[in-house]
């Protein structure tokens, strides 16, 4: 791993000139066919329209990396390893630290929901502490690694929807708490893998909930949505309503799963495939298909094998199984959840496998409801090849680290994996309100 050697020198000669870490946030996507890395150094905030400025991209194909899990470390940390390298060429700063965004190890979530008793007063701060405390006592999920912990509901007395119930009276405070845990294994892999690249884990953010972060609107988040993040190694669904994350989930079933079906059914290569797929694929029916014809590179080195020729429809009747299929599952793991969407709650697609022709027209039909494609709205400043769908994740990362949301524990103890009672955020000591902030409370409510 010599590259990745001589990457380590030349980080650490950077560290020392630069007297420690530099003030820049690094996004990873970790994919099944890219890995791509976001820069945003701190003057990257534009707070006045709630977006961010890119300041370096990289990205490259995806090695080592198969439905969203690490199957070659040496292969994976090279990878990241170049897609870093190219976005601190740009940016020109050097990346200590990233935080990951994947839909690896199968994110999943769970919901918590606690009372605690209240006393004849005011609720206080002290009270929303430890309401947050009683939760993550809860939080025990074996071989499950929590990567978000968010409150997403408060009630007094059983009354929902209240967003801050500080100031108000009432018998009990209730508390909805959402947790996203990913596989225990998968989570310490990719912390090897990290270091191997000579970076450290800083956090994980689960795919749908980044790609949502940067291709909702917020009138969507309120009057909810999915958010359906198609990737080359899965696919992953967040789903939001009352304006927060109220539920997420993943399959691993993506676009390279199209292209492999693609290669089997016309014999030729999955470089054939997914050229095919890219240029001449589509998920509904076309005008004259039946009549144009695609060629396809046979597989194997024979010199005198000609191209494979197939009608333009056999390569529709390929694809638009797979992917109704695909929304099929995503729409009978949201029934089995029983995630309950208003009738006017839409659909939105990101990731680079939902660029395909006809899928969002399939994706209406199977989910009966109004689908539109999504993209980094909230990183206005992108270069065209990085502001399609598939960077949705990426700058997602960002934003979320720009204006939130803000997880109950740190992110720190989070990627310590030790996380109880004692982590919920401290209320302010006595002493005045503007001279001890909050903290987390104060942040978000």
């Amino acid at each position: 791993m010599s590259r990745l050697d001589d990457k380590r020198e030349a980080r650490d000669g950077m560290k020392t000139l630069g007297g420690g870490r530099s003030p820049v946030i690094a996004a990873l996507d970790l994919g099944a066919s890219k890995i791509g890395c976001f820069i945003m150094k701190a003057d990257g905030i534009r707070r006045s329209d709630r977006t961010v400025r890119v300041a370096g991209v990289g990205y490259v194909q995806s090695r080592g990396v198969k439905n969203g899990l690490i199957v070659n470390m040496e292969d994976a940390a090279q990878a990241i390893a170049q897609a870093v390298e190219r976005a601190e060429t740009m940016a020109g700063v050097p990346v200590h630290a990233v935080t990951v965004t994947t839909a690896g190890g199968q994110p999943v979530s769970h919901r918590v929901s606690i009372q605690v008793p209240l006393g004849q007063r005011p609720i206080a701060d002290t009270d929303l502490t430890r309401a947050i405390a009683q939760a993550l006592a809860q939080v025990r999920y074996p071989n499950r690694r929590p990567v978000h912990l968010l409150p997403i509901a408060w009630s007094v007395d059983g009354q929902r929807g209240v967003r801050d119930p500080r100031n108000m009276y009432g018998r009990t405070l209730g508390l909805d708490l959402l947790v996203v845990t990913m596989n225990e294994s998968a989570f310490q892999t990719l912390g090897h893998c990290l270091d191997l690249a000579h970076l450290e884990l800083t956090g994980v953010v689960a795919a749908p909930l980044a790609s949502a972060l940067a291709s909702l609107e917020d009138d969507e988040m309120d009057l909810g949505c999915v958010c359906i993040d198609m990737g080359g190694g899965s696919t992953s669904a967040a789903v939001f309503a009352g304006g927060s994350l109220v539920h997420v989930d993943s399959l691993t079933v993506g676009g390279g799963h199209v292209t492999a079906d693609i290669a089997r059914g016309i014999s030729t290569s999955l470089a054939g495939a997914e050229r095919i797929k890219v240029l001449h694929g589509s998920a509904i029916a076309s005008a004259n298909e039946d009549r144009e014809t695609i060629e396809a590179p046979p597989r194997g080195d024979d010199p005198g094998a000609g191209p494979i020729v197939v009608p333009r429809s056999i390569v529709k009747n390929i694809i638009a199984p797979r992917v109704e299929e695909t929304f099929e599952l995503v729409r009978e793991r949201l029934k089995a959840a029983d995630v309950m969407l208003d009738p006017g709650a839409g659909v939105v697609l990101t990731g680079g496998a939902s660029q395909l022709a006809g899928v969002r027209e399939l994706a209406v039909r199977v989910f009966d409801r109004p689908v539109r494609l999504g993209r980094p709205r909230r990183a206005p400043h992108l270069a065209d090849a990085a502001a399609g769908p598939a960077f949705c994740s990426a700058a997602g990362v960002l934003l979320r680290a720009a204006y939130g949301p803000r997880e109950a524990v740190s992110t720190r103890k989070l990627m310590a994996g030790k996380v109880g009672p004692k982590d919920a955020p401290q209320a302010p000591q006595s002493g005045g309100v503007l001279s001890r902030a909050a903290g987390w409370l104060k942040e978000n409510l």
